[in-house]
């Protein structure tokens, strides 16, 4: 199985809030920044307003696996934050998977090769 890099330090995510682009879709909001590795880290971020820990928690690994399945497609050294928001309570793994392409593809970090 793949392990995927994750952002833990917040001084890493407020560096990409604070320097790097966004764009949003109805489900969720991506922001990404050149990290300069040879590799992508992603970090995912689930207000309480979303719903309880359960909800929350599966939102989360949604978006994981939709990034790990999908990440062979994406261009490498960008640092991705993840935001989920309230439409995204109760949404199917389908649905999570696409928002997540559909945001990729507005960055253009969606390899052509792939």
């Amino acid at each position: 199985m793949d392990r995927v890099n994750g952002l833990k330090k917040n001084a890493d995510f407020v560096k990409v809030y604070h320097d790097g682009r966004s764009y949003a879709n109805k489900y969720l909001v991506i922001y990404t920044l050149k990290n300069h590795l040879n590799c992508s880290r992603i970090g995912i971020s689930v207000s309480k307003k979303v719903g309880n820990s359960v909800v929350r928690h599966r939102i989360r690994r949604l978006i994981k696996e939709s990034y790990r399945l999908n990440q062979y497609r994406l261009e490498q050294g960008y640092d991705i934050v993840v935001i989920a928001r309230k439409d995204a309570k109760g949404k199917s793994y389908s649905e999570i998977e696409s928002a997540v392409m559909h945001l990729a593809r507005m960055h253009h970090i969606v390899r052509a090769d792939a």
